[in-house]
């Protein structure tokens, strides 16, 4: 008999033992590196402040379509008072988009700064609309007269308004559309001065 027999345990030993052992030991040797507890595994630790959003981020995605709802009106009424403030105060980041703009801003102030005739029309109709009701001949024609007197004043005015108004666009925005903001100032002048959006931001005689 040989003097050192080997031990069976060596010769039938597993081969998947022996070549797990070197992958463990590199698992235990990796394992020593310090490493960010909350930080995903493969992947650098995130900033603070990117943490913070994505917490956020996911604190405030709706679960539910009921939620998703609620969000969208609590939405939609925050920017709808923004706008009715902006509307206001003037402030052109919340204005509505046919408001927006140096154009549109120098067409309300160039229709603020003077008395225009067709911001009277609603007075005027009702005091014509009086006298028409009235069954006295003479008030009647008179009425009558006082409807053609008025829509001619206001054709002048509103042409008179729309040339001077075109002009001023052209030689102080010479390179900026300029489109609809004629009709848009003329549409201003219908509405009496204290109800008009947005509010006035001139004096009457302030020039623009």
């Amino acid at each position: 008999m040989p003097a050192n027999p080997v031990p069976l345990g060596f010769v039938f030993r597993s081969r998947a033992k022996e070549e797990k052992a070197p992958a463990d030991k590199a698992q235990v040797t990796d394992s020593k590196q310090p490493r960010d507890p909350q930080a995903p595994k493969g992947r650098p630790t995130p900033k603070r402040n990117e943490a913070q959003t994505q917490r956020r981020s996911v604190a405030n995605t709706p679960t539910t379509r009921k939620e998703a709802a609620k969000r969208q009106r609590d939405d939609r009424r925050a920017a709808m008072e923004r706008q009715r403030q902006a509307l206001a105060s003037g402030d052109e980041r919340y204005l509505p988009a046919r408001d927006k703009g140096p154009v549109r801003r120098f067409a309300r102030d160039f229709v603020d700064s003077r008395f225009c005739i067709a911001e009277f029309f609603l007075p005027l109709a009702v005091v014509i609309l009086v006298l028409s009701m009235v069954r006295v001949g003479s008030l009647q024609n008179i009425a009558l007269l006082l409807w053609l007197v008025v829509i001619v004043l206001i054709v002048l005015d509103s042409v008179g308004i729309a040339f001077r108004l075109k002009k001023q666009l052209t030689t102080r925005f010479p390179d900026q559309p300029k489109k609809g903001a004629v009709p848009y100032a003329l549409m201003r002048t219908l509405q009496m001065r204290r109800l008009r959006l947005p509010k006035p931001q001139v004096k009457r005689g302030e020039r623009p």
